[in-house]
C-alpha cells in the first residue's frame, strides 16, 4: 500500500507542485514522513507509519498556511536534503557522516532556491520530489537497478519541469468555464 500512496503524492507533486505549493508543502511533509517515521516508530506496522507521515503533511499543510515564509524556507531545506540524500542513496554512496552532510549542503541549496526564485524554485523541486517518490514506488515493485532508477528519476522529474513551466504565468482558474 505504501508505494502506491507514494506515487499518487509523487504525480500530485510532480504535476501541481507550484500551482498548489500547498501540496508541494503537504507532500514534502509527507516525504519527509516517510523517511522518519521507520525510523522513529521501528517495529511498527505499515499503516501506523503511513499515518505518522500523513500527519506530518497536515502539520506542514497547516504551517503553510499560517506562517508562509518561513515554512516555505524550511521546506526548501528539507526537500533539498531529502533529494540530496535520495540521490545518493540512489547512486549508492556516503556513510551516515556523508549523508548528513550532503542533506545539510543540499538543504540550503533547496531553501536558497526557494527562496529566491520561487516559481522555478517550487517547479524544480516539486519536479524531483514527485519523480523521487514515483519512481522510487515503481523501481521498487519492478527492482530497477541504481542506474535505471537515478534515469528514471531525470526522465520523470524533467517531465513534471516541462508540464508546470507551461503553465507559468497563468493563474488557477476560480470558476469554472463559462460560454456567453
Amino acid at each position: 500500500m505504501l508505494p502506491s500512496v507514494g506515487i499518487l503524492v509523487g504525480l500530485l507533486l510532480l504535476l501541481l507542485g507550484r500551482r498548489l505549493y500547498w501540496v508541494f508543502v503537504a507532500g514534502i511533509g509527507f516525504l519527509t514522513g516517510l523517511e522518519l517515521a521507520p525510523r522513529l516508530l521501528s517495529g511498527q506496522p505499515e499503516w501506523v507509519i503511513l499515518v505518522a507521515a500523513l500527519a506530518l503533511a497536515l502539520v506542514g499543510t497547516v504551517l503553510a498556511i499560517v506562517a508562509q515564509k518561513l515554512i516555505i524556507a524550511l521546506v526548501g531545506f528539507l526537500a533539498g536534503g531529502g533529494i540530496g540524500v535520495l540521490l545518493l542513496r540512489t547512486l549508492g554512496a556516503g556513510s551516515d557522516a556523508v549523508r548528513w552532510l550532503v542533506y545539510i549542503v543540499a538543504g540550503v541549496v533547496g531553501m536558497v532556491l526557494v527562496l529566491v526564485l520561487f516559481e522555478w524554485g517550487l517547479i524544480l523541486l516539486s519536479a524531483l520530489a514527485g519523480a523521487s517518490l514515483i519512481v522510487g514506488g515503481v523501481g521498487e515493485s519492478m527492482h530497477l537497478s541504481r542506474q535505471m532508477t537515478l534515469v528514471g528519476m531525470v526522465v520523470v522529474a524533467v517531465v513534471g519541469v516541462i508540464v508546470q513551466a507551461s503553465w507559468l504565468g497563468t493563474a488557477p482558474r476560480r470558476e469554472p468555464y463559462r460560454r456567453t
